[in-house]
């Protein structure tokens, strides 16, 4: 019989020292996947035994109980994450084998020819609404394929996708991230919910114009900085109302879709200059060692959906003229039917009574070996049990839309589900990776060592708004999920809000800080990189996006702290 286990914060007896054995499996994975340049598998599979060491010999957690904890992480990691990947690739694969794919590139700059703006407006704004409505990895998927069929270079097209899924993920999920951080630390979300909003509004403003250096470096900050400005304005004013409303839950459905009409009307009185010129250099490698023999097509159109993409965007990265007279009503309508039933089907089933119906649907049951594991309030963890969420999963909504979609377009059932299963075997690596990082967020996560890190930075005192959002920036990047990291973290952010004051503050900024850590996330990294279809890119991807993850993490860091304070101690509800 396994014995009970309940997770020990301070195995060591000093604080700063189980914390510091605690960051090990953190740092073996920055080191291995950003300095070593391990494959991503690899480097997942090394941090996680490193975190099972350490559970095992520090934290005295029974081995059994580490392997089963680490058997669910890795089940979970496969369902329902990578089968969210795996659909959202095969929903996009299916334009590709249709020949629809043209027309959708074409459609996009019927709205406007610069590629920066389009850039803007798919990531930031479409990748917000997709947030908004699914989360679990599929808009980074989704945007990340829809930025190089515009044109855009693979790992540029990458590293935009993850650093505008920032602002979006703190109410991502139907407003789940928040909804969890507020019940977790027994406040009421009104209370949390504008905190957060607040903060995030702010970096509403920043993002954009980041997004442009990426995007087209300096000349397009230069060039289109009024766009840049105006959208992340919009968006943040609207998520600045809506956040402190009992429609919270729709902020970034509001955001999105408001900032999407407002940019509309903006570009009939301003047009950023330079856009031509642009598209050869949104277009051209990052990392040429890396893109070349991807951008030259090593596959066929048969291939990975980026692969495909790359071909068939070449005269777009090439400054090619890019024809749209030959599209119609029809044409533009069968282009954009994926997206529109995306939204559409996502839509219906955040709808509370079609929600119920289909989690009603989820099976759950014990997971072998965890009946005694217990939280480190000494009540029953939440890994005990497994729930296979079949129907509700976003993987199987997405799923739902992909044969929609081939029936539309009238693909043979052969040629549909051929492309699933070449896509499966394509992400057995990405699979692998994300299942081992699940698997080392479970045991660092009930064997206390995620918790130990979280009290130590904790001790700072009266200074410590100003880290609050250190807490949910490492809780994302370990889990992956904001919605993870506020289960962690948002507890001890009251606890200690109980001893210095601003529990509100702490628990709003913790939810808050989570969203600059999805983006170094080695889950969202796995991600990514299928979406471009380059093997092994998930180390590149961390090194150019890191940099942006502590620059927005110590601008939350200021904000949250100032907001501690009579300088921006007005911005509290």
């Amino acid at each position: 019989m396994i014995p009970a286990y309940q997770p020990v914060t301070d195995p060591l007896g000093r604080q700063w020292l189980s914390a510091l054995v605690a960051t090990l499996p953190i740092l073996v994975m920055l080191v291995t996947l950003g300095g070593l340049r391990w494959k991503a598998h690899i480097a997942g599979l090394t941090s996680w035994a490193v975190a099972l060491v350490i559970a095992v010999a520090v934290y005295a957690m029974p081995l059994t109980t580490a392997l089963s904890l680490s058997a669910h992480g890795f089940v979970y990691g496969l369902f329902p994450i990578v089968w969210i990947l795996l659909c959202a690739i095969w929903m996009y694969q299916v334009t590709v084998v249709s020949g629809r794919f043209d027309d959708l590139r074409a459609t996009f700059y019927l709205i406007t020819d610069d590629p920066r703006v389009l850039g803007l407006i798919i990531a930031f704004c479409f990748g917000g609404l997709l947030e908004a409505l699914a989360g679990f990895g599929a808009p980074v998927a989704i945007v990340t394929v829809m930025l190089v069929a515009i044109g855009f270079s693979p790992i540029r097209a990458a590293i935009t996708a993850l650093l505008a899924n920032t602002v979006p993920v703190a109410f991502g999920a139907v407003g789940l991230p928040i909804l969890m951080a507020a019940k977790t630390a027994d406040l009421p979300v009104l209370a949390v919910s504008p905190v957060a909003g607040r903060i995030c509004a702010l970096l509403s403003v920043v993002v954009p114009l980041l997004l442009l250096y990426v995007i087209d470096g300096k000349r397009g900050v230069a060039q289109c900085w009024p766009i840049g400005l105006f959208i992340g304005a919009i968006f943040g004013i609207t998520k600045w109302v809506v956040s402190g409303t009992s429609l919270y839950n729709l902020t970034e459905v509001f955001a999105a879709v408001i900032t999407v009409v407002a940019v509309i009307a903006f570009l009939r009185v301003w047009h950023p200059k330079g856009g031509e010129e642009a598209r050869p250099r949104v277009g051209q490698a990052l990392v040429p060692e890396v893109e070349e023999a991807h951008l030259r097509g090593r596959a066929d159109a048969q291939g990975g959906a980026a692969t495909a993409t790359a071909q068939k965007t070449a005269p777009a990265a090439t400054g090619t003229e890019l024809r749209t007279d030959h599209l119609d009503g029809r044409r533009i309508l069968m282009a954009l039917v994926p997206y529109v039933l995306v939204i559409a089907v996502f839509s219906i089933a955040a709808i509370p009574a079609v929600k119920e119906a289909l989690a009603s649907t989820d099976l759950k049951f014990a997971w072998p070996g965890l009946s005694d594991l217990d939280n480190a309030a000494g009540a029953p963890a939440g890994h005990r049990a497994y729930t296979l969420t079949w129907l509700s999963s976003p993987g199987t909504l997405l799923a739902f839309v992909a044969i929609a979609v081939g029936l539309i377009y009238k693909v043979p059932m052969g040629t549909l589900f051929g492309e699933l299963w070449k896509n499966a075997v394509k992400l057995k690596y990405t699979a692998l990776t994300i299942g081992s990082v699940v698997a080392l967020a479970f045991v660092m996560g009930d064997s206390g060592q995620t918790l130990a890190l979280g009290l130590f930075i904790a001790g700072v005192g009266a200074a410590y708004p100003f880290f609050a959002p250190i807490l949910g920036w490492i809780g994302t990047y370990v889990t992956g999920s904001d919605t993870s990291a506020n289960i962690l973290f948002s507890g001890l952010q009251a606890g200690v809000g109980d001893q210095i004051g601003h529990k509100e503050l702490l628990v709003g900024a913790g939810a808050a800080g989570g969203v600059v850590g999805k983006m170094i996330s080695p889950q969202s990294l796995a991600v990514a990189a299928s979406a471009i279809g380059i093997a092994g890119a998930e180390s590149v991807i961390l090194r150019k996006v890191f940099g942006y993850s502590i620059l927005l993490l110590f601008f939350m860091c200021l904000i949250a702290g100032l907001m501690s304070t009579p300088v921006l101690g007005w911005l509290l509800p």
